[in-house]
């Protein structure tokens, strides 16, 4: 979809939305990669029990996803002086298998958003686990059945919500994760599409030949109807309308938040290897066309692609493969020390505080708050601290929050590297606790490679803004893109190995004491 040469002068940027957990951001980019102008805002997260069970339930209000969201994308505009004309297009990348569900005629949620992390479909993962699909549903997602992913969350609202199940089947209501429910209210409710990335984490998409899957909507008893179209990631998803940002810009790209960060690190090439610390904690390796299966707790997911020349939307369709292992817990740990724990006032406190302890005196914090994911997936255990005595300080216990973020990858890294059968050669990082150098140097020593930390930080904005940016014509190929992903430092280990497996040993003893709790 290139645009005409004289209409591509006069654009300065592409307009990245990165719709994320507990925050939704606007950043523009020029054509070198580089931030323009950022504009963020929080929203409220709904922390609840069931029945006064601990269930771990965390919903959103879709109107706060969407209104905050459209509040970022116009102040960035308006606080940069750019006007709608000069923007290229805009990528979209969103928190994944986050789970909605709207009216059509209306556009309006009929129930709160379920969330990635929360935990209140686990009784509908059990029953279906006892009748033996779990397998059948590995083999066509590459996934676990474990209430992280979108189709038991559709599933309990299908359960929970009268009248829900005759409204879908009658076509009255459509499902999508975030980045469908944005792209339904930009384009005037004319698009309901999603990309291969954010399908291939709903439990419904069948990655090896690249489509929904009737058997599995039937496993799941989700009603086809409600499905949105798949599209590549780099590719058309309509024209946000005039209304909102001043005049129409076209949606050009579109990705799940990690396969976003891992397209702006490189992570298209067999044995390239990202991290993002974010509220969790996400390691993609790439293995390129080929999918490989994990014996190790890992999943095998869908990496970004785009359309042939020429060719349009699921005829074009090819696979891209990433084994992913997810930490439910890495960044949130450090809000518990805020929020929870009120050890620290603000998040920047941690790293001074944690350095002014030579290590963390014994102390181990498994950061379980809502399970285990990879490469354990227990939800049922529970967060924990051992190994206190009266000599533990908040400083000990702050280094070790920090310890368990680094350690929580280390375990993935050591799965990942033997379910591919490849060594890794370092390990490229983004997300915002990256910049505490602390923590990157834990990383690098428990994982025994460099860490490389890029200039841009806003990676999986980066990625979203690439996306779109190539399909239209803005970035001019892979010289573009290779500028985009430039290293601005490089931690290298300065740990041997007999004290990296001393240290990884003690970590694996407190992990096994948390399980099977809740």
């Amino acid at each position: 979809m290139l645009r005409d040469t004289s209409q591509l002068q006069r654009q300065t940027c592409v307009l990245a939305l990165d719709q994320g957990t507990t925050s939704s951001r606007a950043i523009l980019f020029d054509r070198r990669g580089t931030p323009m102008a950022h504009a963020s805002q929080e929203f409220a997260q709904h922390v609840r029990a069931v029945d006064g069970a601990d269930h771990g339930v965390v919903e959103h209000d879709p109107e706060d996803i969407w209104q905050s969201q459209l509040s970022c994308a116009q102040r960035v505009l308006e606080q940069s002086g750019t006007r709608a004309e000069q923007v290229a297009a805009i990528g979209i990348t969103n928190q994944r298998e986050t789970t909605i569900l709207w009216e059509r005629a209306t556009g309006l949620a009929v129930a709160p958003a379920i969330v990635w992390q929360s935990r209140v479909s686990s009784s509908i993962c059990q029953r279906l686990k006892a009748r033996g699909l779990e397998e059948e549903v590995r083999r066509r997602t590459g996934l676990l059945l474990d209430p992280y992913f979108s189709a038991t969350k559709i599933m309990y609202l299908l359960e929970t919500v009268p009248g829900l199940r005759s409204r879908c089947e009658a076509g009255e209501i459509l499902f999508g994760t975030v980045d469908t429910f944005l792209i339904w209210r930009l384009t005037g409710r004319s698009v309901h599409a999603t990309d291969v990335t954010n399908a291939s984490r709903t439990l419904l998409f069948d990655i090896d030949r690249m489509q929904w899957s009737d058997e599995l909507c039937k496993i799941f008893d989700i009603p086809r109807a409600i499905l949105p179209e798949v599209r590549p990631s780099s590719g058309s998803f309509g024209t946000a309308q005039s209304q909102w940002l001043g005049g129409p810009v076209p949606i050009a790209g579109c990705a799940g938040d990690q396969q976003a960060s891992a397209f702006a690190h490189g992570c298209t090439e067999s044995g390239v290897a990202k991290n993002t610390y974010g509220t969790g904690s996400f390691l993609l390796f790439s293995t390129g066309g080929s999918r490989v299966a994990s014996g190790g707790g890992l999943l095998t997911t869908v990496g970004c692609n785009a359309p042939a020349e020429g060719a349009e939307f699921a005829a074009a369709i090819s696979p891209s493969y990433l084994l992913e292992g997810s930490v439910f817990i890495a960044g949130a740990i450090v809000s518990w020390l805020r929020d929870g724990l009120g050890i620290i006032q603000n998040a920047s406190e941690v790293e001074p505080l944690a350095k002014s302890v030579a290590d963390s005196g014994g102390v181990v914090l498994v950061p379980a708050l809502t399970g285990l994911g990879s490469p354990d997936w227990d939800p049922s255990a529970r967060g924990l601290i051992i190994g206190l005595s009266r000599a533990t300080t908040r400083a000990h216990i702050a280094r070790a929050a920090l310890e368990s973020i680094a350690m929580s990858v280390a375990d993935v890294v050591g799965v990942m590297q033997q379910d591919a059968g490849v060594t890794m050669q370092r390990l490229r990082v983004d997300g915002g606790a990256c910049v505490n150098d602390l923590l990157m140097q834990l990383q690098a020593d428990v994982v025994g490679l460099p860490v490389e930390r890029p200039a841009v930080l806003e990676t999986t904005a980066l990625g979203a803004a690439l996306l779109a940016g190539t399909h239209v014509g803005f970035f001019s190929g892979s010289a573009a893109i290779a500028e985009a992903r430039r290293v601005e430092r490089v931690f290298l280990p300065t740990i041997d190995d007999t004290n990296r497996q001393r240290i990884l040993s003690r970590w694996r003893k407190a992990v096994e004491r948390c399980k099977d709790w809740a």
